[in-house]
């Protein structure tokens, strides 16, 4: 803030910008602070999903991701299976 206004008072395109990324900023803060610390909400509590494991509804495994091309290949290796189950 205290670079653009010293050097670039003028920019107002700049000032805007900078306007623009500390409003995102404390939003994201604030929504840190509400998610207790963590960066996503989860989408059910523990219990159920403990619950939904147990009784088969709900598979636990690893997400793997292929790092170079994260939109297309992605799979789940399941715990408890010697071999990749794709799903």
């Amino acid at each position: 803030q205290n670079y653009l206004d010293n050097f670039w008072p003028d920019l107002k395109a700049a000032h805007e910008l900078f306007d623009s990324i500390l409003q995102a900023q404390c939003e994201r803060e604030s929504e840190s602070q509400e998610n207790k610390g963590k960066e996503y909400p989860e989408h059910l509590p523990l219990e159920i999903l403990e619950a939904g494991i147990k009784s088969g509804r709900y598979i636990q495994g690893t997400l793997n991701v292929n790092k170079h091309r994260a939109q297309l290949e992605a799979f789940v290796r399941l715990q408890g299976f010697a071999s990749k189950e794709t799903g």
